[in-house]
């Protein structure tokens, strides 16, 4: 057995038995990846996959067994290549970061600046997705760490940190009627028309459950994944804004009114995500440091040997 087996049985599964997509994922043939597999089963004297003709059609029993332990040999692969890296490239290399539109623009800048000088070796690779992608990237080893504010915690293969409390604010003309309150309320704005987050994004579920607690059906006329674009938007007159506070920190505000959300919609909390059992490089924790003040190499180190899974913000 050898390791091009465990990376082709891996990904078999993670492509939903498809070995056309498998053989595209590994740059290599179909028929390749099916002897390879039928090779491993073979040595091993059980069937991985249940099959119907040529078609994988789902994962057997001691399949399952096999790709779990095949999961932790690639891992330990993984730790093996950044120890290596660690010893031998005195703190050179690249860090893979996957998080989301609102963080990567309005969050990272400054810690990735400070990174690069810290290390001024190491070479950022900026992975932009949904925060269920995000999981996805750092499971799948594509970054070594992700941030995002949904979704993080919801998978048992990630150790999950809090990474810091924000929450959303109301932004509008300086001439609408809303911009003469201090204090908005929910019925102030159930009537409006909103421009927003997609669903999937930047805590739009916390303002979906709190229209829907007090039974108000928000007109949502726009959504987007991007706050420049919610607020290119409400200055252009669709609506009023509900966006991160982060989005608007550095805004020039000449236009625009910001009022906080928080009473309405609560705190939202973005996590940064580290793969359950990786080796972290010094500049991983580095740039984890950077990030919050709330963490540090000691916290993240006792996280990652499963002593801790959580703190109090």
């Amino acid at each position: 057995m050898n390791l091009h087996q465990f990376r082709f049985v891996q990904e078999a599964a993670r492509r939903n038995l498809n070995l056309t997509e498998a053989a595209k994922a590994l740059h290599t043939s179909q028929p390749g990846v099916s002897k390879a597999i039928i090779e491993l089963e073979d040595e091993l004297g059980v069937d991985i996959f249940a099959r119907h003709g040529k078609r994988l059609k789902r994962i057997t029993e001691p399949g399952q067994h096999v790709l779990k332990s095949i999961e932790l040999i690639m891992r330990e692969v993984g730790n093996l290549k950044r120890i290596g890296e660690q010893f031998s490239a005195q703190d050179s290399g690249t860090l893979s970061i996957a998080t989301t539109h609102t963080q990567a623009r309005y969050v990272l800048p400054l810690p990735v600046a400070k990174l690069r000088e810290a290390y001024p070796k190491v070479n950022i690779s900026l992975h932009q997705a949904t925060p269920h992608e995000v999981a996805r990237m750092v499971i799948d080893e594509v970054a070594e760490i992700g941030m995002a504010t949904e979704s993080l915690a919801d998978y048992p293969d990630l150790v999950t940190l809090p990474c810091y409390e924000w929450q959303h604010v109301l932004v509008m003309p300086t001439a609408h009627p809303l911009a003469q309150k201090d204090r908005i309320g929910l019925d102030d704005i159930a009537h409006e028309s909103l421009v927003t987050y997609h669903p999937s994004f930047t805590g739009r579920g916390k303002i979906d459950q709190a229209f829907a607690a007090r039974k108000l059906q928000p007109r949502i006329v726009l959504e987007a994944i991007d706050s420049d674009v919610i607020k290119t938007y409400v200055r252009l007159g669709l609506g009023v804004g509900i966006v991160a506070e982060m989005a608007m920190r550095d805004d020039p505000l000449g236009d625009l009114v910001v009022r906080p959300l928080g009473h309405l919609f609560g705190q939202s909390v973005a996590r940064v995500a580290f793969k359950r059992g990786a080796y972290l490089r010094n500049f991983v924790f580095k740039f984890a440091e950077l990030l919050s003040d709330r963490l540090n190499r000691e916290l993240i180190s006792r996280a990652m040997t499963g002593h801790v899974n959580d703190y109090e913000l």
